[in-house]
C-alpha cells in the first residue's frame, strides 16, 4: 500500500518510503484510477484481461496482441490503452487472474508436509489448466494480490516446522520451482503430441532415436536405461510428480528434523 502521501504520476506510484509500483502492478492492486469514460461504453479493465485470458487458452500466448484484444472486443486498439499502458502490463494481470486466489487446501493443524502437498498439487492444477502462463516473459518474486496470497498459504504450511523465515521462503521457492518444471515437460510433450502422435508414441519414437545414436560405448548407462525399457512405456505424468515432489519433501524433513532434534 502506499499511505496517505503517496504521489502519482502516468507511470505508477510512488510511496513515502519511495516506493515505486509499476502500472501492472498498481492496476493488479486496485490503485490505479479507472477511466471514467471512453471511447468504448462498457470496456472495463476486467473484460479486457478476460478476453487476453481466453485467447492465450485458446490460441497460444502468442495470438494475444492488443490489437486482436481489441477485436475481440469489438473495441478499438487504442481504447484499450487507456486501461492498459502495454502487452507486458497485460501479461502481469492475465497471470494473475488465471492464477486466481489459492483454495482453502487444508485445514488449521495439518502437518506441514501433507499442507505443502496439498499445496503443490493445487498450484500444478494451475499451471495445467494455464499452460500459455509458462511462455509469459515475467520474472519476479509474487508481487500481485493472488501471487502473494499463494505465498502466505505456502508459509502458513510451514508456520510449525522451526525452520526460520529464509529457509521458508527457500521451500517455498524449491517446491514452486520444482512444479513449474514439471509442467513445462507436459507442456512440452503436448506440444510435440500436437505436431503428431500420442505421448506413447512420442516416447517411443525417442527411445529409438536415442538407441541409433547413443554409442554403448560412450554412453554405457544410457544403454543400460534403454535396454531395461524404460523408455518404452511412458510413466502417468501424475506418477513422475508425485515421486519427484515426495523425494524433495524428503529431504526438507531431514531439515526440519535436524532443527527440532
Amino acid at each position: 500500500m502506499t499511505g496517505g502521501g503517496a504521489a502519482r504520476d502516468g507511470s505508477g506510484v510512488v510511496g513515502d518510503g519511495g516506493t515505486f509500483l509499476p502500472p501492472s502492478i498498481e492496476a493488479a492492486w486496485g490503485l490505479r484510477e479507472r477511466p471514467s469514460k471512453g471511447p468504448k461504453p462498457g470496456l472495463t479493465l476486467d473484460r479486457i484481461v478476460d478476453a487476453a485470458v481466453s485467447l492465450a487458452s485458446a490460441e497460444g500466448l502468442d495470438a494475444v496482441s492488443m490489437g486482436r484484444v481489441a477485436k475481440e472486443l469489438g473495441a478499438s486498439t487504442m481504447s484499450l490503452y487507456r486501461y492498459v499502458s502495454a502487452k507486458s502490463e497485460l501479461y502481469v494481470l492475465m497471470m494473475e487472474a488465471a492464477t486466481g486466489a489459492p483454495p482453502g487446501l487444508f485445514r488449521a493443524g495439518t502437518a506441514w508436509r501433507e499442507a505443502m502437498e496439498a499445496w503443490a498439487w493445487a498450484l500444478r492444477e494451475v499451471y495445467h489448466r494455464n499452460l500459455w502462463m509458462l511462455r509469459v516473459p515475467v520474472s519476479g518474486p509474487p508481487a500481485t494480490p493472488n501471487l502473494v496470497a499463494w505465498w502466505e498459504k505456502a508459509l502458513v504450511a510451514l508456520a510449525d516446522t522451526g525452520l526460520d523465515a529464509g529457509a521458508k521462503i527457500s521451500v517455498t521457492l524449491l517446491v514452486s520451482g520444482y512444479v513449474r518444471n514439471d509442467a513445462l515437460v507436459m507442456a512440452d510433450l503436448a506440444s510435440v503430441v500436437a505436431a503428431g502422435g500420442d505421448s506413447e508414441e512420442v516416447l517411443a519414437r525417442y527411445a529409438r532415436t536415442l538407441r541409433r545414436l547413443a554409442d554403448p560405448a560412450r554412453y554405457p548407462e544410457v544403454a543400460r536405461m534403454l535396454d531395461d525399457g524404460v523408455m518404452d512405456v511412458a510413466d502417468e505424468p501424475e506418477v513422475e510428480f508425485r515421486f519427484g515432489l515426495a523425494r524433495i519433501l524428503d529431504g526438507v524433513a531431514v531439515h526440519v528434523d535436524g532443527i527440532a532434534s
